[in-house]
């Protein structure tokens, strides 16, 4: 993942599908709990989606993107002009950096994690 630009804060590169969903969400003007409601999912369902810590399954995916009114591929890619994307223009002032700090972090620690991962699977066939 390249360093992000002033003006790249929230892009398909940075934006992952967590971000994607509760843009979606707000954009709709629901909260988690009733976007849970209309999925037949617990609250704590969406907010580990929202967080990237589970992803839905495929049909939950294809309901999700009806009752977002979002097209099913800018939800999985970001790829398509469902949603505006937020300028540093309508952000308060210095909201923009940190957005940018928190992005550029979640990708090195997203990165981070790939590696543990790695190397984990490493120590177990070394321990055989």
């Amino acid at each position: 993942m390249s360093d992000i630009s002033a003006d790249d804060w929230y892009s398909e590169e940075t934006a992952t599908f967590g971000d994607r969903l509760a843009a979606a969400r707000e954009a709709a003007k629901m909260t988690q709990k009733d976007l849970a409601q209309k999925l037949g999912v617990k609250l704590t369902t969406i907010e580990a989606w929202e967080n990237d810590k589970a992803e839905p399954r495929a049909n939950r995916l294809s309901i999700m993107a009806g009752i977002l009114n979002v097209t099913l591929r800018w939800l999985l890619t970001g790829e398509g002009d469902d949603l505006p994307t937020p300028s540093d223009d309508e952000l308060p002032e210095g909201v923009g950096d940190i957005l940018r700090d928190m992005r550029k972090l979640s990708g090195e620690i997203h990165r981070a994690s790939e590696r543990l991962a790695v190397l984990e699977k490493r120590l177990r066939q070394a321990a055989v």
